[in-house]
């Protein structure tokens, strides 16, 4: 990123070299329409030359602004909306009118994770964050299934083998919340370079019981004997206790402030996200046409879910409003004792092979294979056969109890999903000005279930048998084939126009748990299809950037399970379409605005009994907007906003959980050109606002009003 240093009352003189990072970054930076992404393609593409829309958040932007989570981040960039709760890790995403890990791709570093039982936990940090490119729309050609709505690709800091760099942080604020982390890394040798970050974050919640921690740890090694040839040894682990909260009931379809900070889960509840991943990645340049990458990668994944989780408010008539439970009215129904253990292995190879030679002798062509090998084990344990544990409380006075498991949580079955992939991209540039982009992949999965066999009297495991197909096979085979093709069109440097026609996967479910009550259906994978165009520009000679896309999704061939373990329901089509903007402007005394918003229409179209209805979890309207001023004398003002549209939690749209807008304000004060204080507030207007949704009538709430006094460092 290109930056002019900051002036702060060290007395830095103007036109001294920078060699070190200012904290405060003012000056034209390099806009994103002008870098290279590594998600929308893997050609080596900018993004006014790539037919599809791809959105950067920066990581410097994410810590100047105090984002907690990754989550947090991501949903800065245009479309992207939370759909996270416990049950999936608090990671889920919404994105052109999809949400949910099966619809929403998660990456790391490039490399796809795997939801298991709808779940990704890693990373849930972004103090090591570089950048995180969001692709949106249909990305199975690249990443293969589950990735209709969209991809998100965390891509992390990296050994800089020129010189030495540290960022540190210390920060303090409400609800005891408290985050200490630091990262260093530059040259060893000539030939050797490192990176290692370390972040702890503690906080007592805003609900009661509501304590998180998290540690992340993360460490390369990068060899480059040459300038041809890089090899980096990277290890990245986490540890997250989220907060124990579920969700806030609602009393008469309506959010009562008076239990704003009730927490209804049991008194000895347990949530645990322990994640490791390995990786070996390799770039050479066999020649200066040529260019080999490949990457060899292990994670392991620990789950622990130990919850009392389903409330809702007892009506006049002894009934909650949404039918789940009953009792005496105006209490609070408690049910759902959930006991779950995730044990996951996830290991692979990735290699492309990427070639740039003329086509015809005259035309600039560039041609990419590939190859995606990978598997994923789990060991999925539960209770579920323990006593079902559901009671009543007042809602303002209780004593939350303890935890039912007379069974205790033991392995049930276990998965294995296979999968293999090839894959190609190519650009031919036909003119100075016209290029066509295509890719293609095929992908073959091989997904085995077995159920473990107990003996009834000492409840040890004896055997198992196969849990798909009837019982009689282990294995199902999912097969597929996706492509897309696209044009760009450069008016002249600064501006191009798009389009761009897209195909894509979702598996009926979660890939690696494919149900056995999955297999009744006949189809195995929900087809997708996007066609999308727009316009890319910069302008005032780079201070501003500007997006515009239009696109209509349809996916055919699909089921939905509205509550987990529920009934499964066969729909025929769901369709989204819509209009998605963005703009970046540095104007003159210092000032800068960065705005995005989108506008859709998602509907059922086939369904029986909801056509016409908005799929539950996904907002019709989103935007961001920040607004900043680099004052004198060292100092930075920001504001921020954020809107997210209403949404339905259901089919039926009976369940609305309305819109709402934050509004969050920092301030940096540079005490020397490298160190600087900040002072955040967060919910300037202490908005009570559903964040997500764990239920139709339980709501998620977002953090209220909090100040957060931070200082940072930069060399």
């Amino acid at each position: 990123m290109a930056t002019a240093p900051a002036q702060a009352d060290d007395g830095a003189a103007a036109g001294e070299a920078a060699v070190d990072t200012p904290i405060i970054v003012t000056g034209e930076r390099e806009q994103e329409l002008e870098l290279v992404t590594e998600t929308g393609s893997r050609l080596g593409l900018s993004g006014l030359e790539t037919p599809a829309t791809v959105s950067i958040v920066d990581g410097d932007d994410i810590r100047a602004r105090g984002d907690l989570s990754v989550i947090a981040a991501v949903t800065r960039a245009t479309g992207v909306t939370n759909a996270g709760s416990p049950g999936n890790g608090g990671t889920a995403l919404a994105m052109r009118g999809f949400s949910g890990q099966g619809s929403v791709l998660q990456l790391y570093n490039g490399i796809r994770l795997f939801p298991v039982a709808g779940t990704i936990t890693f990373p849930s940090d972004p103090w090591n964050v570089e950048r995180i490119e969001v692709l949106s729309g249909p990305a199975s050609v690249l990443y293969g299934q589950g990735a209709l709505g969209g991809a998100i690709n965390v891509i992390a800091k990296a050994p800089n083998p020129d010189r030495f760099e540290f960022q540190g942080e210390a920060t303090y604020g409400s609800q005891d919340t408290w985050h200490v982390a630091g990262g260093l890394g530059g040259p060893i040798s000539d030939m050797l370079s490192f990176r290692v970050d370390a972040s702890y974050r503690e906080s007592d919640g805003y609900v009661d019981r509501g304590e998180s921690d998290s540690l992340a740890l993360s460490a390369a090694l990068r060899f480059q004997p040459s300038e041809d040839f890089t090899l980096t040894l990277r290890d990245d682990y986490g540890k997250f206790h989220p907060s124990r909260y579920f969700g806030t009931p609602l009393i008469d379809s309506r959010l009562d402030d008076s239990i704003r900070r009730r927490n209804y889960n049991v008194g000895d509840s347990a949530i645990r996200y322990r994640d490791n991943r390995l990786a070996l990645d390799a770039e050479w340049a066999i020649s200066d046409a040529l260019e080999l990458r490949n990457t060899t990668y292990y994670l392991t994944t620990n789950r622990l879910w130990r919850n009392l989780e389903t409330y809702c408010w007892i009506g006049p008539d002894g009934e909650c409003p949404n039918g789940i439970g009953y009792g005496t009215p105006g209490n609070i129904y408690r049910a759902d004792n959930y006991g779950i253990v995730h044990d996951q292995k996830q290991y692979g190879d990735q290699v492309t092979l990427r070639l740039q030679s003329p086509l015809g002798g005259a035309m600039a062509n560039t041609l990419l294979v590939g190859a995606d090998i990978s598997r994923v084990k789990l060991t999925y344990s539960h209770d579920f056969g323990s006593d079902y544990q559901e009671d009543e409380v007042d809602p303002f006075t209780f004593d939350p109890g303890l935890f039912l498991d007379t069974q205790g949580i033991a392995p049930r079955y276990r998965t294995r999903t296979d999968t293999i992939a090839l894959f190609a991209e190519d650009r031919l540039a036909i003119t100075d000005q016209l290029s066509l982009v295509g890719g293609i992949r095929y992908e073959h999965n091989k997904v085995g279930r077995w159920d473990f066999v107990y003996d009834d009297a000492d409840e040890t495991i004896v055997g198992e048998t196969p849990a798909l197909n009837g019982g009689t096979e282990a294995y199902k085979v999912l097969e597929h084939t996706t492509w897309r093709v696209g044009a760009v069109y450069e008016l002249n440097p600064n501006v191009s126009l798009y389009a761009q026609y897209a195909t894509a996967v979702d598996p009926l479910g979660t890939l690696t748990t494919y149900s056995t009550s999955g297999s009744q259906f006949q189809l195995t994978n929900a087809d997708g299809r996007q066609v999308e165009a727009g316009l890319k520009a910069l302008f005032l000679d780079g201070a501003g950037s500007f997006t515009f896309a239009a696109y209509r999704l349809v996916k055919q061939n699909l089921f939905t399970q509205t509550r987990t373990n529920g009934a499964i329901d066969q729909i025929g089509q769901r369709s989204s379409q819509g209009l998605e903007a963005s703009l970046s402007l540095d104007l003159p005394s210092g000032f800068a605005i960065t705005a995005n918003g989108t506008v859709l229409d998602a509907n059922f179209d086939e369904f029986e009994g909801f056509e016409d209805n908005t799929p539950p979890g996904v907002p019709e309207q989103a935007a961001n907007l920040q607004l900043s001023w680099t004052g004198l004398g060292g100092l930075q003002l920001r504001g921020d906003l954020r809107y997210v549209g209403r949404r339905f939690t259901d089919n039926a749209n009976d369940f609305r959980v309305p819109a709402y807008t934050v509004v969050d304000l920092s301030a940096t004060y540079a005490l020397t050109r490298n160190v600087g204080l900040d002072l955040r507030v967060f919910n300037l207007f202490d908005k009570d606002y559903a964040e997500s949704t764990n239920g139709d009538e339980q709501w998620i709430l977002g953090r209220p009003r909090s100040v957060d006094v931070a200082i940072r460092a930069s060399f």
